[in-house]
């Protein structure tokens, strides 16, 4: 497929050095957007992305809608992931319009972004250490490609403050973000010669006080087929 090595999650793509050019350089010419990352991960923020009336109105969806958040792995690990999620109706009055302002911030076609999933984070429930983009050495892979293929930039928004905890660590990169209503944090999960960034590394923090919630939403590098 890419002449990879057993190993390695994946091997480089001209379409996706592409991707992550592109938008990443979208991001940088957007005047309130901020760089976050440089040299390990292409990395960006923006403050107040959504106001308040929006973060409220997807907490309460949240909360209406959550169940035990899952893992795509070829092996089970009980304690990896302890938050609670929900799917977004993205064809609702409340999520249409965020979920098209977020592809359009990044310059990314509507129709590569998956369904936008909600999180909910109890105290001491975590996310841990992960990628967002897929293991091409894992048996799911072959599902994935069929769906979209690979994931490239990945968007997350934190719909409100926390009192303690919760940040989002990017251990490897060497960066942490701390919960903050309406904030967008942005990165692209590849290199820039489109091989996946295992720089990318990061993980929920455990949240210590206070209840979390987030959103987030993947984008492929070709159509995702559930669209």
């Amino acid at each position: 497929m890419f002449g990879k090595k057993k190993n390695m999650p994946g091997g480089p793509s001209k379409e996706r050095a592409r991707i992550g050019k592109e938008v990443a350089a979208r991001l940088a010419a957007h005047p309130r957007v901020q760089e976050a990352m440089v040299g390990a991960a292409q990395a960006y923020y923006h403050l107040d992305f959504l106001d308040p009336v929006q973060c409220d109105r997807l907490i309460r969806i949240i909360d209406g809608n959550r169940r035990p958040s899952t893992i795509l792995s070829d092996r089970e690990d009980y304690g990896f992931r302890t938050s609670e999620s929900c799917d977004m109706d993205r064809y609702s009055a409340d999520v249409a319009p965020i979920d098209t302002s977020i592809a359009d911030l990044l310059g990314i076609p509507p129709a590569k972004g998956e369904t936008i999933q909600g999180q909910r984070y109890a105290p001491g429930q975590q996310f841990r250490a992960h990628h967002d983009f897929f293991h091409e050495n894992q048996k799911y892979w072959e599902d994935m490609k069929r769906s979209g293929g690979q994931r490239t930039w990945t968007a997350m928004i934190y719909l409100n403050n926390v009192e303690e905890g919760g940040a989002t660590w990017f251990p490897q990169a060497g960066l942490r973000v701390a919960p903050r209503r309406g904030l967008l944090l942005a990165w692209n999960n590849m290199n820039p010669d489109g091989s996946p960034n295992t720089m990318t590394l990061h993980e929920g923090m455990p949240v210590v006080k206070g209840v979390k919630y987030v959103i987030t939403k993947w984008f492929r590098e070709n159509n995702w087929t559930i669209y």
